[in-house]
């Protein structure tokens, strides 16, 4: 006769029976249901690299691909001959485009989010546009202007954000805040008069690229503003870059004529440029990515404190492959931006935690 067997429960361990129980009741443990913190514990504990060299080497992919993309932009633009910059910066975002659209659909690094209403689709495309004056004047600038003094001038732009921001929304800052915007400007202006390459086109060019870019982050934060609207920084690039590209067709076709004739025959005649623009043009949809990765892995005001230090980082390489020259004025120029750029973060980080 088989004796029955009765069963008691028990959660939050994990399943066994009871080894010293002979006839009475045997336990069951049933394990309980793991937190989200839990299963985050357990991916790095099973991931084949530990968390602290995974978030090296994205933040070093960041570096390399952020000045990586302003090399190779120089180098193109300045020393190869290659002189579209608007064809150029179209196949950026036709790489973007595509690249996001594997990223997301295949290997889904995000979720997919469509676009919920033609009102949003017409955000996205104002957006576009601000994007691609701001990319085209950034990428025309390089042809003029050493990248050094290129990363100078863009280090200004929180000047603009706190101007569009004012102008457009009325949002005002701290007496502080303001305060620190000073040697911003201030450090620019000594770096103008003593840069030895200046070229008053590519200074314009920069500095409407450096303005669009901060117009583009106050729009952009004026136009999606609802839950409905809000979309994830990689959709957000899928959309933006097939539109942005479209906006660039015509007038790349006005004003840098059979560009696309020239470049094949370029292509002919010397394989490199082909490796060139397809390694300029995956580089810089690499820089979008390791954006998005520098953020997941470590936090927005990290990629702010990377992004202060990258100006600097990239003119000093800059500087070291391009040999341009430079001047002690120049350098303390810039030296006084790049300060003036990290007392602003503080100024709003503080400003906002008083707020809180």
């Amino acid at each position: 006769m088989v004796e029955a067997q009765s069963w008691t429960t028990r959660r939050a361990s994990n399943p066994r029976l009871d080894p010293n129980n002979d006839g009475g009741d045997r336990v069951l443990d049933i394990p309980g249901t793991p937190t989200a913190e839990d299963r985050l514990l357990q991916q790095y504990d099973s991931a084949p690299i530990p968390p602290t060299i995974l978030t090296a080497a994205i933040v070093a992919s960041w570096y390399l691909s952020n000045i990586g993309v302003l090399l190779l932009n120089k180098y193109l633009l300045s020393f190869y001959g290659y002189r579209y910059p608007i064809f150029l910066t179209m196949l950026h975002m036709l790489s973007c485009a595509a690249y996001s659209l594997f990223a997301i659909k295949w290997l889904e690094i995000v979720p997919f989010q469509q676009i919920q209403s033609r009102r949003q689709f017409f955000k996205i495309l104002a957006l576009s546009a601000i994007f691609c004056l701001s990319v085209v004047c950034g990428n025309t600038s390089l042809r003029y202007l050493p990248v050094s003094f290129n990363q100078a001038i863009g280090a200004t732009t929180p000047f603009f954000t706190a101007i569009f921001a004012f102008v457009i929304t009325c949002k005002t800052e701290s007496p502080q805040v303001y305060f620190a915007l000073v040697p911003v400007v201030l450090g620019i202006v000594l770096a103008s008069n003593s840069e030895p390459l200046f070229h008053l086109f590519g200074f314009l060019m920069c500095v409407t690229s450096t303005a669009g870019r901060a117009l583009k982050s106050v729009v952009q934060g004026l136009l999606l503003t609802s839950d409905s609207e809000k979309l994830h920084s990689m959709n957000l690039l899928l959309y933006m870059a097939p539109m942005a590209a479209m906006i660039l067709l015509p007038f790349t076709l006005y004003v840098e004529g059979n560009v696309l004739a020239v470049t094949i025959e370029k292509g002919r005649r010397d394989g490199f440029i082909v490796f060139l623009l397809v390694a300029n043009a995956t580089v810089a949809y690499l820089v979008n990515l390791t954006n998005f990765l520098v953020t997941k892995h470590t936090s927005a005001l990290t990629l702010q404190v990377l992004g202060n230090a990258k100006a600097a980082v990239a003119a000093i390489v800059s500087v070291l492959i391009f040999k341009n020259p430079v001047n002690v004025m120049g350098m303390t120029g810039f030296a006084i931006t790049v300060m003036g750029v990290v007392l602003y973060s503080e100024a709003r980080k503080r400003a906002k935690t008083t707020a809180h």
